[in-house]
């Protein structure tokens, strides 16, 4: 028994359409307070990014998982297959829908709520080589961290784990770790501090694809039953939450 596909995608959606509200909001608001100092910026920036997302994913993970991430599902249902646990076929291209849109509302929502334009397209190149390993290192390590957690046993401390970890990867990594094909998607939506120009999408989504390779190789070698897990990731086990029971 697993918590109905629709009450999962609503909250995907409704997870990723706020983190991305709080990404591209506080960029704006760091911006209007902090002009000209590039760094304070960065820093409130990642600050109010870490937090949300840990509070995030305390609202929603007992839901649908917290994903909020195309790649961290995709890996989900990669590493469940053999071990017949975590996401579907169907879920996941549901997940990954769910976020895709919601991350655009999310970057229309902020905009909205700082009387820019609903829709204001970026003109923020970010594009080079470095900026793409920076993706690469981002997001192997967040698969890498996600599925460690959950393959040691340790998913309840995820909230503190993956906010502290994103906070962080925004100073050590030299594209600001996006690690999201989906926010980065949404991020395209607005021309404020946190945006980027839409023709600098698709490598940075490469560059995701790429660390998710990296990252599920890496917990191949490092767990390798990394697996078995998958339905800590996906959504919580029966002992865990109220399930949907069928009628």
């Amino acid at each position: 028994m697993t918590i109905a596909l629709r009450r999962r995608l609503l909250a995907e959606f409704l997870g990723t359409a706020l983190l991305v509200t709080a990404v591209v909001g506080s960029g704006i608001m760091a911006a209007t307070l902090s002009p000209g100092d590039v760094g304070r910026q960065l820093l409130e920036n990642s600050i109010a990014t870490a937090l949300a997302l840990g509070a995030l994913i305390l609202i929603f993970g007992p839901v649908s998982g917290a994903h909020f991430n195309p790649v961290v599902s995709a890996a989900d249902w990669f590493l469940g297959r053999r071990a017949g646990t975590g996401l579907t076929g169907r879920d996941l291209a549901g997940y990954t829908v769910a976020q895709v849109t919601g991350a655009v509302a999310g970057s229309v929502l902020a905009n909205l709520m700082f009387g820019l334009a609903a829709v204001d397209l970026s003109g923020r190149d970010r594009t080079g080589a470095h900026l793409w390993l920076g993706e690469v290192v981002a997001t192997g390590g967040l698969i890498l961290l996600v599925f460690a957690l959950a393959r040691s046993g340790r998913a309840p401390v995820a909230p503190a784990a993956v906010g502290a970890y994103i906070g962080a990867a925004y100073w050590f990594t030299s594209s600001t770790s996006f690690a999201n094909p989906a926010v980065t998607i949404g991020r395209a939506f607005t021309d404020t501090f946190a945006g980027i120009a839409p023709a600098s999408v698709p490598a940075f989504v490469l560059a995701q694809l790429v660390g998710l390779a990296v990252g599920v190789g890496l917990l191949a070698a490092l767990y390798p039953d990394a697996g078995t897990a998958a339905d800590q990731v996906v959504v919580p086990t029966a002992d865990q939450a109220t399930v949907d029971r069928p009628r």
